[in-house]
């Protein structure tokens, strides 16, 4: 996961800090020092990195913190809002036009930044919010561009226009937008060429696009991994196409994040989205502060809740609670709650969420262990599944049998479920937003054996 380094140093400056009960100017310069080679580590803008520490250290050493009771915790306050202020203040969103008008988004990026499955990832998040979206297929020069486009459109269930490898993306892009007007979309997305790099004729090509079709927003899209290139990247789109936002892709990869943290300042451009994954689903609103509360160590709590909420079935979900007040928690139910963590992401997605998780490694994690969890619930009878009180030596040797799996796995396997079972009867109302680290816990897929 991206930012993981910055999160570790950053992590041991502030516990320095909290050590302290009385801090002088040396202390925070010391600190800022730390703090300014962590960012520089993390590939963060030299130029972003000297103003930002000018900023912070000018405002950690007014009377405001060794006046405080907590002057550790004052400055990692300061540290926190300079931070998110360097990565935009503010959720931004885009402003799409009332029924009846299209907006027009036309998607513009370098090959390989995840251009194309982003195009649908934002068509994905529109439909969602109630409206009609249109792909248009732009990037004639990849042929596989237009398929990819079209095979995803078809998965979010969105409309894909296209006139094949032949035509010119300036009159794809002018009979999109004449069938979006015609039909009644309210969004357009205009998928454009990649290129290796930056090319007169790509910008060009940009630009004649938007001669032709009212574009509303041009959103660019860099990758991450690419550290200070995707800056340089931003500049010079912003420079000679000019750009309203950005996207930025692969978050969730070995990236140390520099990229995210010097983009906005370098462009003054906002951050509209962030991609943390391959999944169709897996694009979210930037929010600064947020992604700032994850890079120094305090989890993302909310971020969590609205995945929960986006990936749960609503009525199972109402089932399970009234189980758990019941203390009725079944196999069934268990199977619905490691399904909802898949769809969530995983477990190491979720601890990497949860505040106070210094010291975890996702690898610990051995998530085949899941799915010999599953084989086992999903080998039992639905009368086993509703009522664990049925289960058996000679059922427990049938399940291991049918799953593939030692009678042991089966028998670790109730043996956690019936501690769980008593753990539901202390979390009666504990549950209002379905906190799935607590249930499962950070040590339970880990080493060899089930849990």
């Amino acid at each position: 996961m991206a930012f993981e380094s910055l999160t570790e140093r950053f992590q041991n400056i502030f516990s320095n800090l909290r050590g302290k009960t009385k801090l002088t100017p040396e202390d925070v310069h010391a600190a800022m020092k730390e703090v300014k080679l962590a960012l520089l580590e993390a590939d963060v803008n030299f130029k972003v990195v000297k103003n930002f520490v000018k900023e912070t250290e000018s405002k950690a050493i007014g009377a405001e913190v060794f006046e405080s009771l907590s002057p550790g915790q004052t400055v990692i306050r300061i540290v926190r809002d300079e931070l998110i202020h360097l990565m935009g203040d503010t959720v931004t969103e885009l402003s799409l036009k009332p029924a009846g008008q299209v907006t027009v988004i036309m998607m513009a990026g370098l090959q390989g930044a995840g251009k194309t499955t982003t195009a649908a990832k934002l068509g994905g998040k529109f439909k969602s919010a109630g409206k009609h979206v249109l792909l248009a297929a732009g990037d004639v020069y990849r042929p596989a561009a237009i398929k990819q486009l079209e095979v995803n459109a078809e998965k979010l269930g969105l409309d894909a226009f296209s006139l094949g490898t032949d035509a010119d993306p300036v009159d794809i892009a002018r009979k999109a937008y004449d069938k979006a007007v015609k039909e009644s979309y309210g969004v357009l997305i205009i998928d454009t060429a990649g290129r290796l790099h930056i090319d007169e004729g790509m910008m060009q090509e940009l630009h004649n696009i938007k001669e032709e079709v009212p574009v509303d927003y041009t959103l660019l899209t860099v990758d991450a991994m690419t550290g200070q290139d995707a800056v340089t990247v931003a500049e010079e789109f912003s420079e000679k196409v000019g750009v309203d936002g950005l996207i930025i892709t692969k978050l969730d990869g070995d990236t140390k994040g520099g990229a995210a943290l010097s983009i906005r300042a370098v462009t003054g451009k906002p951050l509209y989205f962030a991609g943390m994954g391959e999944k169709l689903s897996d694009l979210q609103e930037f929010h600064p502060d947020r992604m700032v509360s994850r890079i120094i160590g305090m989890g993302d709590i909310m971020s969590l809740i609205e995945r929960a909420e986006e990936t749960a079935d609503l009525e199972k979900q109402k089932q399970i609670t009234e189980h758990m007040r019941k203390a009725q928690f079944t196999y069934d139910d268990f199977l619905v709650q490691m399904n909802q963590m898949k769809k969530m992401g995983g477990l190491s997605a979720i601890m990497s969420m949860l505040p106070g998780m210094k010291g975890f490694d996702p690898e610990s994690i051995d998530q085949s262990q899941f799915n010999r969890a599953e084989s086992i619930i999903l080998s039992m009878t639905p009368a086993e599944r509703a009522n664990p009180k049925l289960m058996n030596p000679s059922r427990k040797r049938r399940i291991a049998a049918g799953s593939g799996t030692d009678i042991a796995d089966v028998n670790r396997l109730v043996k956690q479920f019936e501690q769980m079972q008593k753990l539901m009867k202390q979390m009666n109302g504990m549950r209002k937003h379905g906190n799935i680290g607590n249930l499962f816990g950070k040590n339970m897929f880990r080493g060899k054996g089930l849990f």
